[in-house]
């Protein structure tokens, strides 16, 4: 992993959050820097009024979404629309663990930010939203790594379930870490990806134990790929 770079943390998230740090920085910039990308401005509309964060009115552009959602939370909403496209594969059987694991990586990261919100940890809720959408993210970088070798015709076996799941067990934890280091993503999210299948592990983190507690019940309720009812 040290040598091969499939991708690079989205770089309108990158330009979003910079501009966000600044304290002059206004919403017509956000708004202005959004629209730069076509796809992801009619995401950032359809997120904004969908059921989830709906109010009384529809609003109809970009300025109007970016007060809605919040500068926190359109953040994520940037970083989640832009991660989506990374689940896709040529391969069937690794486009099938892909659509699995995009919905469990979305439905970690709604429910961790859910759970925070109602059990007294308001201030921790956005950050739970990254933390569980970037949890599983070893295995999305494992998975394209298979796809690269295997249609390289450098694989002599073929991609069995039971193969690929051996690789995504015992190797997504420690991939993910040096992946989210590598996008210089803060030290909590990073231990995250790293931690949240250790049985010795900080119960003191609030979002790794939340985290650790919504992968269990996305499992239970069948989002994802290693499932149990």
């Amino acid at each position: 992993t040290e040598k091969l770079q499939l991708w690079v943390f989205p770089r309108i998230a990158m330009e979003i959050q910079e501009l966000l740090n600044k304290p002059d920085y206004s919403v017509d910039h956000v708004a202005k820097l959004i629209l730069k990308d076509q796809v992801l401005s009619s995401q950032i509309l359809r997120i904004a009024n969908s059921a989830f964060f709906a109010g009384l009115k529809k609003v109809s552009t970009i300025r109007e979404a970016v007060i809605r959602l919040g500068t926190r939370q359109l953040l994520n909403c940037v970083v989640m629309v832009t991660q989506k496209n990374y689940y896709r594969a040529g391969n069937e059987v690794i486009a099938g663990y892909m659509q699995s694991l995009w919905r469990h990586a979305l439905g970690c990261a709604l429910g961790t930010r859910w759970f925070l919100e109602k059990t007294g940890y308001r201030d921790l809720s956005q950050e739970g939203f990254l933390a569980g959408l970037f949890h599983d993210i070893g295995k999305l970088f494992l998975l394209n790594i298979l796809e690269k070798i295997h249609g390289a015709g450098r694989m002599d076996i073929d991609v069995s379930n039971a193969f690929i799941l051996e690789i995504l067990d015992g190797m997504h934890p420690d991939c993910g870490h040096r992946l989210l280091k590598q996008w210089n993503l803060p030290d909590p999210y990073c231990n995250i990806a790293r931690d949240h299948h250790n049985e010795d592990f900080d119960s003191n983190d609030m979002l790794l134990v939340v985290v650790r507690l919504i992968n269990q019940g996305c499992r239970k309720m069948g989002l994802g790929i290693n499932n149990d009812p």
